[in-house]
């Protein structure tokens, strides 16, 4: 019980974080000041907060879950890819948007775009979407939270109480601390979980006999080789997940952050420092969700590995619900704070769990972006600024991330996905979707509301149709997937162990090219914006 109550403690420290750097602001509430920090958040805050906040439940939790079952190709899936496109992405589009919103006040992205596409409802459909696909997201969070407490404590803290102390202290500090206390806890958290990457890897490694050892162990093993190797993962699964890292800038809470920093130049630490945090936070995690498969002693895990075995064996005679009973079981998003439970002394498994739950709670901006967005976008653009104040829009996005955080807790106390699943599907797939959006607005001066508008609703129905159809269709056991649907000998539809797949590729694949397709097909034939606000952003 010692790492749950340390964990606790962490929590009341930044609970204390986020509200008092809410008490720093004086004199009457200001939606750019709650909203945005005023546009003043510093070096050091803007690179920890912005990586901060890209790093959650997925990162940590997800990836050695994901490592766990599938082998150390989980790193080259997500982390090598990512290096690479996000900063390129924010380093292109980040910096373009800050001078932007800088020069004409810009608190969302859907501003922006109404602005610069002269649309006004057609905004409200793509707030709408981005909404909802940023849901997933938070509920991660939620799902994370429940999971670390759950474990860490031995099973004393359920899961549902563990994840509504995590939706609870979020939702507060979020509430109280706006973009200037999550900013903060942010940064804190960042560096605490830099730190539990490194230290992790070294006490685990020290406690397992030392990983050359481990990993050698584990090559001579027939059930383990192939863990480290590429084989569970098919070739264009694996380009697949290079579109994956094209989402971070288009996430709505990404380009939020980009509008508080103080000055341009800060973004040059940014791009350079970013692919090291990467690393820095990946590579250990996968490397421990690896060796997770040596830790035999603990009976967690042999457990999973149990229900992987049956799974995989016996999968494909059992009945679908007898299957998703048996996968849910197999998952392994919980490795590490069972290793840190064998394998650390209490006193530091009970630190290690503080740096676990800080990745687990940076779903902290996305409720406080839904709430920008929803306040800006909705209410102050059809007249509630204008008619109540600019207070009274400020109380309206507290109440709005009370309202959104119970709606994420709800539907994660139900999420059957694991963590990386629910993320890759659904919040990943469909931003990077979307980010030929904000490709068209700030780069080509053909673009048009309308194709936006069939980019945007392409990326909903997509989305909805992934869904429907891994309802309708049960995943398969480990191996072959099940064709659906094919055509003229080609594979064009199956149903895997994982999810989707579309021609082989996952559908993140058909989303974005479509999605850019439609794009620039649609604006091709449709009426321009006029010539000055064209001008507006794309004058020499």
């Amino acid at each position: 019980m010692i790492p749950a109550i340390v964990v606790f403690i962490y929590l009341a420290a930044v609970l204390y974080i986020g509200i008092f750097a809410f008490r720093r602001s004086k004199g009457k509430e200001k939606a750019e000041d709650y909203f945005l920090a005023n546009r003043s958040l510093g070096p050091f805050v803007f690179l920890f907060s912005l990586f901060g906040t890209n790093m959650t439940a997925f990162a940590i939790l997800g990836s050695s879950g994901h490592a766990f079952s599938n082998g150390i190709v989980t790193f080259g899936l997500m982390a090598s890819s990512s290096g690479l496109v996000i900063p390129l992405t924010i380093f292109l589009i980040g910096t373009r948007v800050w001078a932007l919103g800088k020069k004409y006040g810009f608190m969302t992205p859907v501003q922006m775009f109404r602005d610069r596409w002269e649309c006004s409802h057609i905004g409200t459909v793509i707030f709408v979407v981005q909404a909802v696909l940023l849901l997933p997201y938070i509920i991660i969070g939620i799902m994370g939270g429940g999971t670390t407490l759950n474990t860490i404590s031995g099973g004393m803290v359920p899961y549902w109480f563990g994840g509504a102390i995590v939706a609870m202290v979020v939702m507060s500090y979020v509430f109280f601390g706006g973009m200037r206390g999550t900013a903060w806890v942010n940064t804190f958290q960042t560096v605490l979980f830099l730190l539990f990457g490194a230290v992790a890897l070294i006490v685990i490694g020290a406690s397992m006999g030392g990983f050359r050892n481990a990993a050698q162990a584990m090559q001579a093993s027939p059930a383990f080789s192939s863990l480290l190797t590429r084989e569970r993962i098919s070739p264009l699964y694996f380009f697949s997940y290079t579109f994956i890292p094209l989402s971070a800038i288009a996430f709505p809470h990404i380009l939020i952050f980009c509008l508080t920093a103080r000055k341009m130049n800060q973004f040059k630490k940014t791009v350079i420092f970013y692919p090291l945090c990467i690393l820095a936070i990946w590579l250990p995690c996968v490397f421990l969700g690896v060796m997770a498969n040596r830790a035999t002693d603990i009976p967690q895990i042999r457990a999973r590995q149990e229900a992987r075995r049956v799974l995989a064996t016996q999968g494909k005679t059992m009945s679908p619900e007898a299957r998703d009973d048996l996968r849910e079981k197999a998952a392994g998003d919980d490795v590490i704070m069972l290793l840190l439970q064998r394998y650390a002394p209490l006193w530091l498994a009970g630190l290690l769990g503080a740096g676990i739950m800080a990745a687990v709670m940076a779903t902290d901006s996305q409720i406080l972006a839904l709430s920008t967005m929803f306040t800006e976008d909705v209410f102050a653009f059809y007249g509630g600024k204008r008619r109540f104040g600019e207070a009274v829009q400020v109380r309206t996005g507290r109440v709005f991330i009370v309202l959104i955080t119970m709606v994420a807790y709800a539907i994660a106390l139900r999420a059957p996905e694991t963590i990386f699943e629910l993320a890759i599907q659904y919040a990943f797939s469909g931003y990077a979707a979307l980010s030929p959006l904000l490709v068209a607005a700030l780069f080509w001066k053909g673009s048009t509301k309308w194709g936006a508008l069939a980019a945007t609703v392409w990326v909903a129905l997509a989305v909805v149709a992934v869904a429907v159809f891994q309802h309708a269709v049960p995943a398969p056991a480990p191996g072959p997937p099940t064709l659906v649907w094919s055509l003229g000998g080609t594979e064009v539809l199956s149903r895997t162990p994982g999810g989707t797949a579309v021609f082989g590729f996952m559908p993140v694949v058909p989303m974005v090219l479509v999605s850019a397709l439609l794009m620039f097909i649609v604006s091709l034939i449709t009426s321009k914006p006029k010539q000055t606000t064209i001008a507006k952003y794309f004058s020499s």
